[in-house]
């Protein structure tokens, strides 16, 4: 057998030099041209940006520059930022009270059958400002102290569109429906509405016992519809002197949230079958204590923003027994200012008319054992010649400029007969 050396063997299967050579530069070439062909490249988004600081400040390439101020700079400008924040915050929570109060505005009108045409037609697009609009609470029943209040101390016919437009005070008399809509009752105010215009008809049902929750539909109602600095509800026993009574508003006039009456703090009365019976009793306390602070329920004036606040709350608003204590208690854990006047409870003559003749006309009078004027119908008319302001006294009054210590804004005594 013949066999080959491992020498000879493998010299029959070495290449030549230069193939080798060449093979070496081939596969050299191939390489960069399958590794330029394979390269990614970057779009304009990933381009890395080169970067020089100097000092304080860095600047980014590719027409992209962002200043960084120094430490103090930048925390003025954080500072400033959260003032900011916080100053846009509030005005963004002053018009989404604003916008809720609209809306409620709009539902309260619009869904108050009772309330006319016109009013909703024209008041919700022409609003102007009024001073005060006065709501004066009355029932069914009550046609004789009505027409007794429209003897004395409140302007008919002409004069009561001419209040409005000159001194920029409404007063209307305010009143909701029976049991039965439409029926005897209805008719009756409806003819009276016709013959002297001077109604506030409700969206509520007339009773003792619903006096909170229509204390809380007036205001809703008469915020919705005219805009005006105080709210008012007095009664229909109740005599007033509007010029004495608009002087002693204007004096809070730079208050946001104010509430002004007869402060007082009674006995919360937890036995059944007497007058003025409070069946939540136990959440005043032990029996024998007293409500808290409020104002009596003859006479009482909440300004604006409280209105609005009642109406944007009125749903959940909770109804004690007593109208002025249920008012009261609406406005606890609230920035309110309550204001005890007592030229708004003045007693009947003497008290009233020595008043008067001491220069101090009270704003409004009656006799608290009768939590109005005593036989108001036939009395009423004697409170307003002894303790009224002089006839003229409202209509040469300006609200707007004079305030109560100047000799233009002095209200004088109504001159005897």
């Amino acid at each position: 057998m013949y066999v080959k050396n491992r020498g000879e063997y493998a010299s029959k299967h070495v290449l030549p030099k230069k193939l080798a050579i060449l093979l070496c530069f081939a596969s050299f070439f191939a390489g960069m041209f399958f590794t330029n062909r394979m390269w990614m490249v970057p779009d304009a988004k990933s381009i890395v940006k080169k970067t020089s600081r100097t000092g304080d400040e860095q600047h980014v390439d590719c027409d992209m520059k962002i200043v960084l101020k120094n430490e103090d700079n930048s925390s003025r400008g954080i500072s400033g930022s959260q003032h900011s924040i916080e100053t846009v915050d509030k005005a963004i929570s002053d018009l989404e009270i604003k916008l809720m109060a609209a809306r409620a505005e709009r539902e309260t009108v619009m869904k108050d059958t009772i309330i006319s045409e016109d009013l909703k037609n024209v008041e919700l697009t022409s609003r102007r400002k009024y001073l005060m609009v006065i709501g004066i609470n009355t029932a069914f029943s009550s046609r004789k102290r009505r027409d007794s209040v429209r003897a004395t101390w409140m302007p008919q016919g002409g004069k009561l569109k001419q209040l409005e437009e000159e001194k920029g005070i409404i007063i209307r008399f305010i009143i909701g429906h029976s049991s039965t809509s439409g029926g005897i009752l209805d008719k009756a105010i409806e003819a009276e509405e016709r013959m002297h215009g001077d109604f506030l008809r409700l969206q509520h049902v007339e009773g003792y016992l619903e006096l909170s929750a229509k204390t809380k539909t007036y205001f809703s109602t008469a915020v919705s519809l005219w805009d005006a600095e105080f709210y008012v509800k007095v009664d229909d026993d109740v005599h007033v002197n509007l010029a004495t009574l608009g002087m002693t508003l204007t004096e809070h006039r730079k208050k946001p949230r104010v509430y002004i009456g007869c402060m007082k703090s009674g006995p919360v009365l937890a036995r059944k079958g007497v007058k003025y019976h409070e069946p939540e009793y136990w959440k005043f306390g032990e029996v024998g204590n007293k409500y808290f602070r409020h104002a009596t329920g003859q006479l009482y004036v909440i300004s604006k923003d409280l209105a609005t606040y009642i109406l944007i709350n009125q749903d959940v608003l909770h109804k004690y027994a007593n109208e002025d204590v249920s008012l009261g208690s609406w406005f606890i854990g609230l920035d309110v200012e309550h204001v005890d006047d007592r030229r708004l409870c003045c007693g009947t003559p003497p008290d009233c008319e020595w008043k008067a003749q001491a220069g101090n006309i009270c704003a409004a009078s009656f006799d608290w054992k009768c939590s109005g004027i005593c036989r108001s119908v036939e009395r009423i008319m004697e409170v307003h010649e002894q303790c009224g302001e002089d006839k003229n006294a409202l209509w040469t009054t300006n609200f707007v400029q004079t305030t109560r210590s100047s000799n233009s804004g002095k209200i004088h005594m109504r001159e005897q007969a």
